[in-house]
């Protein structure tokens, strides 16, 4: 296989990543993409930062197995804990969500107040918070001034995600127990730091109001990946082209979701996987 035709390969802790796929798949049709859902061991965002670096190399080495060009950690946990890491010991460009997020976040505040909701792992790197004023600095639009950011751990909507309860009640009333404090936070932008909370994302603008810009990294990500693969001529022409699914429990209830929120044929080539050899 040419190298330009082999796949990207995104892993994720369990159904979040979908969201990064689908727009993988909108924005960079030609594309074969191998998905990881980590079902068996999710959410990664409660775990110790030892315990999410396994996980994250022992989902690196599967998908690498499989000759992806590309690795992209869809999962924000993830990317805060072991990105750094799984770029020094991986020969393969790795992307991760919060960078992509972070930068959208700066471009679209007008008022410089940014909340970010996201695990409590990511919540506790300060990930977002960094990437976020480092950026502001390199844009030079936030120059000279001081972007104010807002973080709060959300994780049930981890669960709710899985279980496919976007907006249901229990979905509503989580939503304003987590959210109902950036109110008085004046806040005009909101990331979603993790890739599950797109799911809910009906729910949370109905929370926070319409007034607050939400930042899906989802839909960000794949500009990036176009970018790179541009640069280094890997754009695929699409003539082979295939999405493919792994997860490592599950996939009955994997699938039921994933076929509510990429369509009834979208995961038509899903397998279950036993990671502990990688």
């Amino acid at each position: 296989m040419k190298e330009k035709d082999k796949p990207i390969g995104i892993f994720d802790s369990g159904v979040g990543g979908l969201t990064v796929v689908k727009e993988v798949i909108r924005h960079l049709p030609n594309e074969s993409i191998i998905y990881l859902g980590d079902t068996a061991r999710v959410p990664y965002g409660i775990k110790s930062p030892e315990t999410v670096i396994k996980y994250s190399r022992q989902n690196t080495n599967f998908l690498k197995e499989r000759g992806i060009k590309l690795l992209v950690a869809a999962c924000n946990t993830s990317s805060a804990v072991s990105l750094s890491i799984l770029r020094e010991e991986t020969d393969i460009s790795v992307i991760g969500v919060i960078e992509p997020g972070a930068r959208a976040a700066v471009r679209n505040t007008k008022t410089g107040n940014i909340g970010v909701i996201g695990t409590e792992a990511t919540i506790k790197s300060g990930a977002y918070e960094k990437a976020i004023n480092q950026w502001s600095v390199v844009s030079g639009q936030w120059s000279g001034k001081k972007i104010e950011v807002a973080s709060k751990a959300c994780p049930m909507f981890v669960p709710l995600a899985e279980e496919g309860w976007f907006e249901n009640e229990v979905a509503e009333m989580t939503a304003e127990v987590y959210l109902s404090d950036f109110r008085g936070k004046r806040i005009d932008v909101l990331v979603l730091g993790c890739t599950h909370y797109p799911l809910l994302k009906k729910t949370i603008q109905k929370s926070v109001g319409n007034r607050v810009i939400l930042i899906d990294s989802a839909e960000e990500t794949p500009k990036e990946i176009e970018i790179l693969l541009r640069e280094r001529g890997l754009l695929s022409d699409g003539k082979s082209r295939f999405v493919d699914f792994y997860v490592t429990d599950n996939p009955e209830r994997f699938s039921k979701v994933g076929k509510a929120f990429l369509g009834e044929n979208g995961l038509s080539r899903l397998s279950a996987v036993d990671l502990s050899n990688y």
